[in-house]
C-alpha cells in the first residue's frame, strides 16, 4: 500500500487520522477510522473523502475506489454535529451551512463517481454514513448491518441524498422510513434500494484483498440476502396526503408502533420530510435532492427545531425534546424555498 501524498489532500489527512485515504495496489481505499465515535462524519472527513475521490477520478492506477471502517459497531453512524450544534447555538448559523453544502458535494460525487465504489457497511450505518456508503455502485451489507434516516427525531430531514433514496424505494417504504427513522436490517436494506449485496462478514477482508489486487468488481459474488420482513408490512397508511391523514390512518389501522414514533418526532420534520421524498420522487438526479434538502439543513440552526432535538437526543440525553417550530404549510414552503445565492452551485463543485 502507499499512502496518498499529503499534496493531495487536506492537512487533516495525517498519520493516524480518522479519515484514512490511500492507494493499494488498483484500489483508492478510503476507512473510517473512528471506532470509539461510531465514526460519526466530520467536516474534516469530508474533505478527505472529496478530495481523495477528485485525486482518484483522472489516476490511470486506480481502477475503483473501497469504502470500509475500523471497528465492528458501525460503518458510519451519522454525522458529527456538536460543532453545528455549538456555533448555531452561539448565532453563528455559518459553520452549520459550509459543513452541509460541502457534504453534498461528496455525496453527488460518489453517486455520480466514473469508477465503480464498493462500500462495505458493518453496523450502524446511519444519516451520514447512508449519505457515504449508500450512493456507492457496490454497497455491501452483512449480517450486523442497520441501516437508517432517523434525522426527524433530532428535528432534521433525512438529507445527504436520503431523500432520493428514499423516494426510490417500493411503495410506501420512503414515507415510513423517512417519518419513522426505522432501522433496516440487510435483508431490508436490499429491497428498500439502500444496498446491493449480501455478503457474509467473514468474507469481506479476502474480498477486499482481490479486488485491491484486481481492480474487478465482477468479484463480488453475493449470498442470497436475508429476509425482509419490511415487504411485508401493510404500509399504505403512509400514502396519505399529509402527516395529519397518515396518523389518522394509523390510529383507524390500530398501529399503536408507529403512532408512537410520530407522537415523538419533531413535527415541522415529520411535514417536511413528507413534502421532500414526495418531491424527489420528480427528480432526473440526486444533485435536485441535494439541492432542495440544503434548502432545510441551510436555515435548519436557525428556523427549526434541529438545536433543541441535538439538545434532548445527543447533548443533554433526556429523550425529551420540546418541540416549538412552526409545522403549518407555509412555513414548510418558507423552510423548503430557493436559498437564492445560496444554491448549490453544481459547476463550480466539478
Amino acid at each position: 500500500m502507499t499512502e496518498m501524498p499529503e499534496a493531495e489532500m487536506p492537512r487533516s489527512e495525517m498519520p493516524r487520522s480518522e479519515m484514512i485515504a490511500r492507494k493499494d495496489r488498483r484500489a483508492g481505499r478510503l476507512t473510517f477510522n473512528r471506532p470509539q465515535a461510531l465514526n460519526a462524519l466530520s467536516h474534516e472527513m469530508v474533505q478527505v473523502i472529496d478530495a481523495a475521490l477528485r485525486a482518484w477520478r483522472d489516476d490511470p492506477e486506480v481502477a475503483l475506489v473501497v469504502i470500509d471502517a475500523a471497528g465492528e459497531r458501525a460503518f458510519c453512524a451519522g454525522g458529527d454535529i456538536a460543532a453545528v450544534y455549538r456555533a448555531g447555538l452561539a448565532g453563528d448559523h455559518r459553520l452549520g451551512r459550509a459543513f452541509f453544502r460541502d457534504e453534498y458535494v461528496m455525496n453527488a460525487r460518489i453517486a455520480g463517481y466514473p469508477k465503480p465504489v464498493v462500500a462495505f457497511m458493518q453496523g450502524f450505518v446511519m444519516g451520514g454514513g447512508v449519505g457515504v456508503g449508500g450512493h456507492a455502485s457496490h454497497r455491501i451489507v452483512g449480517e450486523t448491518t442497520q441501516v437508517a434516516m432517523p434525522e426527524t427525531g433530532i428535528g432534521m430531514i433525512p438529507d445527504v441524498g436520503g431523500s432520493w433514496l428514499l423516494a426510490h424505494a417500493p411503495g410506501r417504504c420512503g414515507e415510513y422510513l423517512g417519518l419513522t427513522g426505522a432501522r433496516m436490517g440487510p435483508g431490508d436494506a436490499i429491497f428498500a434500494g439502500f444496498a446491493d449485496s449480501f455478503v457474509p462478514e467473514a468474507d469481506w477482508p479476502a474480498l477486499k484483498d482481490r479486488l485491491a489486487e484486481t481492480g474487478d468488481v465482477n468479484l463480488i459474488l453475493p449470498h442470497p440476502a436475508p429476509e425482509a420482513p419490511l415487504g411485508d408490512r401493510d404500509l399504505s397508511a403512509f400514502g396519505a396526503a399529509s402527516v395529519a391523514e397518515i396518523t389518522a390512518a394509523l390510529q383507524a389501522a390500530g398501529d399503536e408502533a408507529a403512532l408512537k414514533v410520530l407522537g415523538r418526532n419533531s413535527p415541522l420534520s415529520l411535514a417536511a420530510t413528507l413534502a421532500l421524498v414526495r418531491a424527489a420522487r420528480g427528480d432526473r438526479d440526486i444533485r435536485e435532492s441535494l439541492s432542495r434538502e440544503l434548502r432545510f439543513t441551510a436555515r435548519a440552526t436557525a428556523e427549526s427545531d434541529f438545536l433543541e432535538g441535538v439538545r434532548a437526543q445527543i447533548i443533554d440525553k433526556d429523550r425529551n425534546p420540546r418541540w416549538s417550530a412552526d409545522a403549518g404549510p407555509a412555513h414548510v414552503a418558507a423552510m423548503l424555498a430557493p436559498l437564492g445565492e445560496g444554491e448549490l452551485n453544481w459547476e463550480d463543485s466539478e
